[in-house]
């Protein structure tokens, strides 16, 4: 069997049902069942249209579910609406399952997980696993999922800024077990890219890219984190940089500028310089002036600081971050590398073990700690 066609032809599948008036959980049962056919039956007796095929059966499926259940008038209805034989129309109606997916009715980890099941074709166990939690608290997550949406009525345009927004949390989920939940973004983010032409899905594909091309980099060994001024660059894959630089010079010529165009601009900096100290920080610094226009976000000005500590001296850094909430997240080990850059070891091993404390992520955590302990061995010299 063929797996990877299964997985990219079941949100289209999923759509047409949903399209006809199949409310998403009965769809999805059926086009799952549908699946299970297929499996059964495809390695003996391939379908000339694998799609056509699963479209078919998938009604079918839901109808024999809707007999069971449904009043006579309803039943006939749905038999009228039953597709021919023969080729199912080529159109990818897959945007519309986007929009469902990332409806503002459900949470952001419940749109995440809705959106991996039905879009990237992933089981549930394969979710629970990236996400490293029960198989039975995934599945109950997506049933409630399912069943918020079930009924909506995809009659208007979907906002692309939510769909957005679900696959970069995706992205930001890294990976785990045998799912890359990094790697899934960019293929989803891609098919939305050739679904609808938008400057902001161009610039999250490209930040995307980007950002994963540093991937090899940023640990060692030993698992520890590698800051980006430390990264062996050689092992940066400059095929995906290239791509990523290709798809942000073309959305940022279309002028119409958006957060996620501008994040890609910034990656696009630090993937250009072929050191850390040929860095071009003060352009990092006025797109760093864009986002915080565009998105008003305490964090990009949290940032935007660290950047002006490189640009302009450690202690422009630190009167920078002065302005900002001290409860900010990262606040603390921002600080802590200024006054380093600035000389003040003691102060920076102090802030350095204050913000491991702090720290909720394990790697981040240690990573903070090391630094702490690097600079007090320092000082006892």
């Amino acid at each position: 069997m063929d797996e990877a066609l299964l997985r990219r032809l079941t949100p289209a599948v999923l759509t047409v049902l949903v399209r006809r008036g199949a409310d998403f959980a009965a769809a999805e049962d059926a086009v799952q069942d549908a699946l299970v056919e297929a499996v059964r039956s495809w390695p003996d007796d391939p379908p000339r249209d694998p799609r056509g095929w699963l479209v078919t059966v998938a009604w079918r499926k839901f109808l024999d579910r809707a007999r069971s259940d449904t009043a006579r008038r309803r039943r006939e209805h749905l038999v009228e609406g039953e597709p021919a034989p023969g080729p199912a129309p080529a159109a990818d109606d897959t945007l519309q399952l986007y929009f469902l997916c990332a409806h503002p009715s459900l949470s952001p980890s419940s749109a995440v997980a809705l959106t991996l099941r039905a879009v990237g074709g992933l089981t549930t166990r394969q979710i629970a696993a990236a996400y490293l939690v029960p198989e039975a608290t995934m599945a109950q997550r997506v049933s409630r999922a399912k069943r918020t949406v079930s009924g909506v009525r995809l009659d208007r345009p979907g906002d692309v800024a939510t769909v957005l927004r679900v696959l970069y949390l995706v992205f930001n989920e890294g990976y785990s077990g045998d799912i890359d939940l990094a790697a899934e973004a960019i293929r989803l983010t891609r098919r939305l890219a050739a679904a609808v032409d938008h400057p902001e899905v161009a610039g999250l594909l490209a930040l995307m890219l980007l950002h994963h091309a540093r991937r090899p980099a940023r640990t060692a060994p030993d698992g520890s984190l590698v800051p980006l001024a430390e990264q062996d660059r050689s092992r940066w894959d400059t095929g995906a940089i290239a791509e990523g630089v290709a798809v942000l010079q073309a959305a940022l010529a279309r002028d119409r500028l958006g957060e996620f165009q501008a994040q890609a601009a910034v990656a696009a900096l630090h993937a250009d310089a072929p050191t850390a100290e040929e860095t071009d920080w003060p352009q990092i610094v006025e797109w760093y002036d864009e986002l915080a226009r565009l998105t008003g976000s305490p964090v990009v000005r949290l940032n935007r600081a660290v950047a002006v500590g490189e640009a302009d001296g450690p202690r422009a850094g630190l009167a920078a971050l002065a302005e900002l909430d001290p409860a900010l997240p990262r606040h603390t080990a921002a600080a802590a590398y200024l006054h380093e850059r600035d000389g003040d070891l003691a102060k920076a091993a102090r802030l350095y073990a204050e913000a491991a404390h702090k720290a909720s992520d394990l790697a981040e955590r240690d990573h903070l700690t090391r630094r702490a302990a690097r600079l007090n061995a320092r000082l006892r010299r």
